[in-house]
């Protein structure tokens, strides 16, 4: 019997060793909900009250912060029911909530209608329908009211009356309501409600001065013309206005923002009482902010409140947050004093006194508690790879750290402040949620981390720092094969993004993403650094590329190459990177500008050369191809075409309207004429990236291009 025993205890062995083999397979990426974290569906707070709610199955179920009981909320069928009643197909699966009107009703959409769920009658009591073409929607769930566009024109629809057109008049290449400046400077949205619902401010954007870019769409027996408008740096951009209308007199004004027309709105922000709105004039050079105040009945310029410049450039990207308990002061986000911090004003101007400091960065604010004394935001105060939630008391500067476990969290405040839903996760933890006091004390254990992935050989991933030349720290992340031995030798698949406003290194489950761990666990260590001019580190870690772009990036990337040089189990000669976007310009700088250092590149979409990109983002980083020539020279890679040495592949879509695809075309025909073989693959009918199924494609492309 022993030796049975035995036999068992050995085969149940073994099969848990196999059982931690398993590969990530790219398909059941899109495929297996079995390879994503647990989790709590739609979980959210109820209005005015500590309890909370969260799907299950076809159930909305509903309990409180002391967990006394778990009721049936609502079900699918009862929703269904509703539907029905109204003629309306039915669900198969519980509609994401957007919006709770009271304890007792949810707005949901379902075939082009917003519909409110009423708990007490079972029924759908309110409906709002759009138009099936409708875009850029902008809802106001408490007036019951939506802004959207349909084509260049502006759109507003309630409960109460049908679609009204805003614009009266269409001028050709003129649109309403669309997001202006390429989605820069944080806007989102082409369309603000004011928040009484009585006005919506929106902008107008003239783009007939703007040249038209040939976009090739293959998706029809003759292949068309689509035309972006995209204005490249140095060339003429287009001119933006705010205009406001009057929901019940049907009156438009607009702001008096006045000359050059090409300069930049940010930062829109109605005043609680509607009588303003505050705009950001931030000049085409970027190095100048005004924040104005504009009568918003009649347009008329009022005051600005303050100014801000900098001789590299500014850089607004947040509204003005009003507190609630005083109108009449507001907090602002700022890099002035070199880091992202909050200061305190009042509606002359006037600073009132700053309310962070220090060699960190908040990098949201997420609002007010019910007395509005109290502030929360999010910042990396405490782990520069994290995201931690904090509370800040305005009269004394008080911070208190709401979340303790280091990682990633995202967190939901109740209606008061007092209690929070704290979901988070780590290199170590998939998924945790957790509720916590306002003193980041743990109330209870909604959802305990699983390992979910445990019949899988997970690769060992680490955080660490190197030094550039500068004494700077660069934080890296390291994942080593399944079954690392370091008495043997790795070839190294390094990837990199290395731009503004990234931050690649971060303390959170399956950092960097499936396929890079798909990679180690097919033998490679998977490499990234984060480099002087990603974010988060302050403004002159993130600023010091201005006009030289590609330099600083480089140099720091090739300190982690020569870290990966140290180590006894890289093997040297089997170096390659990859990278997209701006990735893909780091990864081509790399490769071209270091001969032989790599012998192997992929990379997509990536920007060959300034000059063709987009006056926002390349102006900002590079000044204008008059202002920096030499800058824009050494950083174009059609300069470099002669030191191609080892294997290239380079992605595109074909109809990318953000890196266009001149930038591709121009080095594969230099590269010709240089005699330079180099790999090529497009994507026709994607855009700056390949999404859905389609990037199980791109992931086997790169994998079977670096395979050895």
């Amino acid at each position: 019997m022993r030796r049975l025993f035995c036999f068992f205890i050995s085969i149940s062995f073994i099969l848990s060793i196999f059982s931690q083999n398993k590969i990530f397979n790219l398909e059941d990426v899109f495929k297996s909900r079995k390879l994503y974290a647990d989790n709590l569906s739609q979980l959210q707070w109820l209005p005015d009250s500590y309890d909370y709610v969260y799907v299950k199955d076809s159930f909305l179920l509903k309990t409180n912060v002391d967990q006394t009981a778990v009721d049936t909320f609502v079900s699918i069928s009862q929703i269904n029911d509703a539907l029905k009643a109204i003629d309306m197909p039915i669900l198969r699966s519980f509609p994401y909530i957007l919006h709770w009107t009271s304890h007792r009703g949810f707005y949901f959409y379902w075939q082009n209608q917003y519909l409110h769920y009423s708990m007490d009658s079972k029924s759908i009591d309110r409906k709002i329908i759009l138009d099936k073409d409708a875009e850029n929607i902008q809802v106001d769930f408490d007036h019951a009211q939506v802004a959207y566009t349909i084509k260049n024109d502006l759109y507003i629809v309630s409960e109460q009356f049908a679609p009204l057109r805003v614009n009266q008049e269409t001028p050709e290449e003129v649109k309403f309501g669309h997001i202006v400046h390429r989605n820069e400077f944080g806007i989102e949205q082409g369309s603000f409600w004011s928040p009484k619902g009585n006005y919506l401010a929106f902008y107008r954007m003239d783009e007939s001065m703007v040249s038209d870019y040939p976009l090739v769409d293959i998706s029809s027996r003759i292949a068309e013309l689509k035309k972006e408008k995209y204005p490249m740096a140095g060339e003429t951009s287009h001119g933006v206005s705010l205009g406001v209308y009057d929901v019940k007199n049907k009156k438009i004004v607009y702001m008096q923002t006045g000359e050059p027309k090409d300069q930049y709105l940010c930062c829109v922000t109605w005043s609680p009482d509607e009588n303003y709105i505050y705009i950001c004039l931030l000049n085409r050079a970027q190095n100048h902010m005004k924040c104005n105040q504009y009568d918003a009945q009649t347009g008329a310029f009022m005051k600005t409140l303050f100014e801000e410049s900098n001789s590299r450039y500014v850089e607004p990207c947040h509204p003005l947050f009003f507190l609630p308990d005083n109108s009449n002061q507001f907090v602002w986000l700022s890099r002035r004093d070199g880091w992202n911090h909050m200061y305190l004003y009042d509606i002359s101007g006037k600073l009132m006194k700053q309310l962070t400091r220090g060699t960190w960065e908040v990098k949201d604010i997420v609002g007010f508690d019910k007395s509005g004394k109290t502030m929360f935001f999010y910042a990396n105060k405490d782990e520069i790879t994290g995201n931690h939630f904090y509370s800040l008391q305005i009269k004394n500067q008080k911070i208190t750290r709401i979340t303790q476990e280091l990682g990633v969290h995202k967190v939901s405040a109740d209606y008061d402040g007092k209690y929070f839903l704290d979901a988070y996760n780590s290199l170590q933890i998939a998924n945790e949620i957790k509720i916590k006091d306002k003193y980041g004390k743990e109330k209870a254990l909604l959802l305990p981390n699983k390992n979910h992935l445990n019949e899988y050989a997970l690769p060992q991933t680490s955080i660490f720092t190197i030094q550039n030349k500068n004494k700077d720290d660069l934080y890296c992340r390291m994942i080593l094969p399944s079954a690392f031995d370091s008495t043997k030798t790795y070839p190294v698949f390094i990837y990199v993004y290395g731009g503004p406003h990234s931050q690649m290194v971060t303390n959170s489950w399956l950092s960097g993403g499936w396929f890079l761990h798909y990679m180690a666990q097919k033998g490679y260590i998977v490499f990234t650094l984060d480099n002087r001019g990603t974010n988060y580190r302050g403004f002159e870690f993130e600023s010091c590329i201005h006009r030289r772009l590609g330099d600083l990036e480089v140099e720091d990337q090739m300190c982690g190459v020569a870290y990966l040089k140290s180590l006894d189990f890289v093997d040297t000669n089997r170096l390659s990177i990859d990278g997209w976007s701006y990735g893909g310009f780091m990864t081509m700088s790399m490769f071209l500008r270091h001969p032989g250092v790599f012998n192997r590149a992929s990379c997509g979409g990536p920007v060959i050369d300034w000059k063709y990109y987009e006056v926002m983002y390349g102006e900002r980083y590079m000044d204008t191809p008059q202002e920096n020539p030499d800058g824009y020279k050494k950083a174009s890679l059609l300069n470099y075409v002669d030191s191609l040495e080892g294997k290239l592949l380079i992605f595109h879509g074909a109809l990318d309207p953000t890196v266009v695809w001149q930038n591709t075309l121009q080095f594969i025909d230099k590269s010709i004429k240089a005699q330079k073989q180099v790999d090529y693959f497009i994507y026709p009918t994607h855009g700056h990236n390949v999404g859905g199924f389609d990037r199980v494609h791109l992931w086997k492309k790169i994998e079977n291009f670096h395979a050895y």
